[in-house]
């Protein structure tokens, strides 16, 4: 998981941990200067660093997202152990191996060094680095949390203007019914597209079948747009029935062949493929390029897709784009 500005917490964290070390020598009196200009207690104390930041930053960027969430707590503290070897592991090769290699000495006497020995006096040392970025996370996710419940409110106070638009839509449909039912008809769907996105998606999941015709009725209108020019092949295989995605996520790459594609070439159809299997979807668009703008590889849009999709399938998806040459390509897939 992303966190915007996530490093100003590190760094405090940090200093708070080297003002406390400083005054716990001060007050028992363990600052000697000698020591502490001493070749070999440096490279131990540089190497205990190195470890502590290894295991917090493992932990804080790999074991908390995956695992640190109510369904997966077990997962979490199973986890713990690993850290806590993965610790020792780091430090045994840091000090009694490379340190050795330079200095000449240990760190640890020889009896000390047996396996479980060495594991058990780490994880003393192992724990704070854990728990301290275990902290961290929890308290940039509750800040992350509590900015998504803003905008959220924010949301449903937008919404009331939506109502006066939707009647009024409704009062153009009921007028027109009779006499002009196509152009009725098209006042409808444009009312559906419209309620979708204001309403329905805003769901973390939707149905499949709602997201599939959402995407027909956007290109339905994009059909109008170019007069009945429009070139696209859009193609579904496999079955649709109970199967939920998260919500507006297809669109986006849709939306983006429209915005920078050429959609109108006879020659040169635009390619939206969607395959559909018992595990997963898979999404492969196809398009020659409106202009030289890398619209894919960079872009708030791009970024928050990549960041929700993180967030719900903890990387077990695959999203890609490439230019090749004149042409631009999409694929996304995600489980079902």
């Amino acid at each position: 998981m992303f966190f915007k500005k996530e490093w100003k917490y590190h760094l405090v964290l940090a200093l708070i941990l080297i003002g406390l070390e400083i005054m716990k020598m001060l007050l028992t009196q363990e600052l000697n200067i000698t020591k502490s200009f001493d070749t070999s207690h440096l490279w131990l104390r540089a190497t205990f660093i190195i470890s502590c930041t290894v295991i917090y930053f493992t932990n804080f960027k790999l074991v908390c997202p995956r695992f640190l969430k109510k369904n997966t707590l077990t997962q979490f503290f199973i986890s713990v152990p690993v850290l806590i070897f993965t610790f020792a592991a780091v430090r045994y090769v840091l000090e009694e191996i490379i340190v050795f290699e330079i200095t000449g000495q240990h760190n640890y006497y020889e009896e000390s060094r047996r396996f479980w020995y060495y594991i058990v006096d780490n994880s003393y040392f192992a724990l704070p680095p854990i728990l301290y970025s275990t902290m961290v996370y929890l308290v940039l996710k509750l800040i992350e949390d509590k900015d998504l419940n803003k905008a959220e409110l924010d949301l449903l106070k937008s919404q009331i203007s939506p109502h006066f638009l939707f009647n009024t839509l409704n009062a153009f449909y009921v007028e027109l019914i009779d006499d002009k039912p196509k152009v009725a008809k098209d006042i409808h769907k444009l009312s559906e597209l419209l309620r979708y996105v204001t309403y329905d998606s805003k769901q973390d999941f939707v149905s499949l079948q709602s997201e599939i015709q959402f995407l027909k009725d956007y290109i339905h209108f994009f059909n109008k747009r170019f007069e009945e020019e429009l070139s696209i092949q859009f193609l579904i295989t496999g079955s649709i029935q109970n199967q939920q995605i998260p919500s507006l996520v297809l669109i986006h790459f849709v939306e983006n062949l429209f915005k920078h594609g050429v959609v109108n070439d006879k020659n040169n159809p635009a390619e939206i493929k969607i395959t559909i299997t018992d595990k997963y979807l898979t999404l492969k668009t196809r398009n020659k390029i409106l202009s030289s703008e890398k619209y894919m590889d960079s872009g708030i849009g791009t970024e928050n897709i990549r960041r929700r999709l993180n967030a719900i399938f903890n990387m077990r998806y695959t999203m890609q784009s490439k230019t090749e040459k004149h042409y631009f390509f999409t694929y996304l897939k995600i489980p079902l």
